[in-house]
């Protein structure tokens, strides 16, 4: 892409940083994003229409107790162009070859394969992790490093979660359930088995970001 949004730096205010949020954090109204930011509810609310302008972002009205509702700003799917893609197309293409030359049993060795690598690399980040929540920090960080935008937060109880805010390997990812299956199998095999590792949210169904709750056995 070769708009504004894509040559201006990203620092604070700007149209990137506040995609950003938005795919880190999902619907807001101007106001908040505008204390996030460090920046004037004029200057978001300019930005946003300019993304409303280009298809990249679009709100819904959320009714408040006083005055007016509020519009909660959202990315759309044409904001997915500002994000790593893992090359979709190609990986699609290149999913319906295996299928058809190797079938499924031959698919799946593949994604066994990639999994297995994805278990090595891992497992070297989190070298001289003790506690959970530093192994569970080292996998984002190398989450991270491929695209996902991993975090880890807390959940409502205070329990630790693995959150990705991006996929890069979507289409590919519908395409073929075995990739997610097999790194839900990736994390708890890396992350120990005294942990128990729950997906809760995930983007190929139609949620806007992947979530793990992991927990103690």
């Amino acid at each position: 892409m070769h708009d504004s949004t894509t040559t201006a730096p990203a620092a604070r205010g700007s149209r990137r940083a506040l995609i950003e949020l938005l795919k880190r954090e999902g619907a807001q109204d101007a106001l908040t994003l505008s204390h996030k930011l460090g920046v004037t509810a004029m200057a978001v609310r300019q930005h946003l229409y300019e993304l409303e302008a280009q298809g990249f972002v679009g709100y819904s009205e959320e009714p408040r107790p006083v005055g007016r509702p509020a519009k909660l700003w959202r990315l759309t799917a044409g904001a997915d162009a500002f994000f790593p893609d893992g090359h979709a197309e190609l990986s699609l293409d290149l999913l319906v070859a295996m299928r058809q030359a190797f079938g499924e049993r031959g698919l799946d060795k593949v994604v066994a394969a990639r999994a297995e690598a994805q278990r090595r690399n891992y497992a070297r980040a989190m070298t001289g992790k003790r506690s959970l929540a530093a192994r569970l920090k080292a996998l984002a960080e190398a989450r991270s490093a491929e695209g996902y935008m991993a975090e880890v937060s807390r959940d409502q109880d205070g329990g630790l979660l693995l959150v990705e805010n991006h996929c890069p390997i979507c289409a590919a990812a519908s395409a073929c359930q075995g990739l997610c299956r097999a790194e839900l199998e990736v994390f708890q095999a890396v992350l120990g088995p005294g942990v128990a590792v729950e997906r809760t949210e995930h983007i190929p169904r139609g949620a806007r970001r992947c979530a793990y709750r992991v927990y103690p056995r």
